[in-house]
């Protein structure tokens, strides 16, 4: 198994922490998805929080990318993620005290979003230096099984609360969660950067640098392209999911948090079986993780075909696998080469495509719902995509 990070005791401590505040962050989305639903019953606004929730990455990452390649990474993870549950408080009290509008849930999450756009690049500039370099890939496989794990076991417990106790109830227990998570990111110690002397480069002159860099190198550039288009229609499909368990197979919130959970079975499955595989090569993308978008979108298309609830769960999985394959596969690819002091910069440009394409999909898909109908919307972008990069991949391979 490819966990040797596990071997450092700092890096031990990230994950037990970083499991809280994951925990509360899948509670938090899967409520404000619930609110945003359970307000309007609109796919529309669904995807439209969704959007609002990812789409500050597209534009705030890169810029937060070279600001880390600068500031000390530990204290800004602290800071952003103190930010975090203060905005979780505030939400809190505005369901508690009544004052829920869609408006004031779609200004939140924005600034939730904000906080994700920073969160992505500092995140993964700040875990490959918890360990030595030769366990970074290890690193990103860890950190996607632990980030799965609260992605199953947050909506399930989300939704349960959010039946039983109630939905401002839930977002008090939230908050709480980030708790532990803040008390481990200030113990944290890191590996030394190299100092190169890019901190002292013009701001835009940095920035660019980071985005040449995607471009020269063919490694790097085809795993921006299979993370994006997967992105953008599978992950875009998974992050409005409410219309699915309540609009079409009238499950409620209960169903909703089931619905999510396994999607988050599913990754955790695919993270273990990235961790069973050998440490991935350096300076290529492996042929299974090019070939497995294909597969993966036919799945968004299957899911629209869904003739039940079961068979509607099991394919939600399964996109969940192949989403989490690609990403760890692709985040790996790219981090393995990378040196620490433009690391932010380049990782802040995947995180556009990845969060920015899932923000991109899940408006996108949210508009074509109310247009289309849910189903049908999937079974239209998921055939198309798969068609076109299927023709994408088999044009690469001739033209090489």
């Amino acid at each position: 198994m490819n966990l040797g990070a596990l071997k450092s005791r700092n890096f031990r401590a990230y994950v037990f922490g970083a499991a809280f505040g994951l925990l509360a962050i899948w509670m938090q989305r899967i409520t404000i998805g619930w609110l945003a639903w359970e307000m309007t019953e609109s796919a529309s606004f669904v995807g439209a929080v969704a959007f609002l929730l990812f789409a500050p990455s597209i534009v705030l990452s890169p810029l937060f990318g070279v600001w880390v390649d600068r500031w000390r990474v530990k204290h800004t993870m602290l800071v952003l993620q103190s930010i975090n549950a203060v905005l979780s408080a505030v939400l809190w009290a505005v369901v508690a005290l009544g004052w829920a509008t869609p408006f004031l849930i779609a200004l939140i999450t924005l600034l939730i979003g904000m906080v994700i756009a920073a969160n992505h690049p500092v995140r993964m500039a700040l875990t490959p230096r918890l360990v030595r370099r030769e366990y970074l890939g290890s690193v990103v496989t860890i950190v996607a099984i632990n980030f799965n794990i609260a992605r199953m076991v947050g909506p399930a417990v989300g939704g349960f609360l959010i039946a039983v106790i109630g939905v401002a109830e839930t977002l008090f227990v939230q908050t709480l969660l980030f708790g532990p998570y803040l008390f481990v990111i200030a113990r944290l110690t890191l590996r030394p950067r190299r100092d190169s002397g890019s901190a002292q480069e013009p701001f835009f002159k940095a920035l660019g640098a980071g985005v040449r860099y995607v471009w020269q190198t063919e490694t790097v550039r085809e795993a921006m392209f299979v993370a994006g288009v997967l992105a953008l229609v599978a992950r875009g499909a998974l992050e409005v999911l409410p219309p699915l368990a309540d609009g079409v197979f009238a499950r409620g919130a209960d169903g909703l948090g089931v619905l999510m959970s396994v999607t988050g079975v599913g990754a955790i499955l695919g993270g273990f079986s990235q961790a069973a595989l050998p440490p991935q090569e350096p300076g290529r993308l492996p042929l299974t993780t090019r070939l497995a978008i294909v597969f993966g979108l036919m799945l968004v298309a299957v899911l629209g075909l869904s003739p039940t609830w079961e068979v509607a769960l099991v394919v939600a999985a399964g996109m969940s696998f192949v989403t989490t394959v690609t990403a760890i596969s692709t985040q790996t690819a790219i981090q393995l080469d990378l040196e620490d002091d433009i690391r932010g910069r380049v990782m802040s440009l995947w995180a556009v495509i990845a969060a920015g394409g899932s923000a991109l999909g899940a408006g996108a898909m949210g508009v074509l719902a109310d247009w289309l109908g849910y189903q049908t919307a999937l079974v239209w972008t998921g055939s198309l995509a798969a068609l076109g990069v299927a023709a994408y991949l088999l044009a690469v391979r001739f033209r090489r």
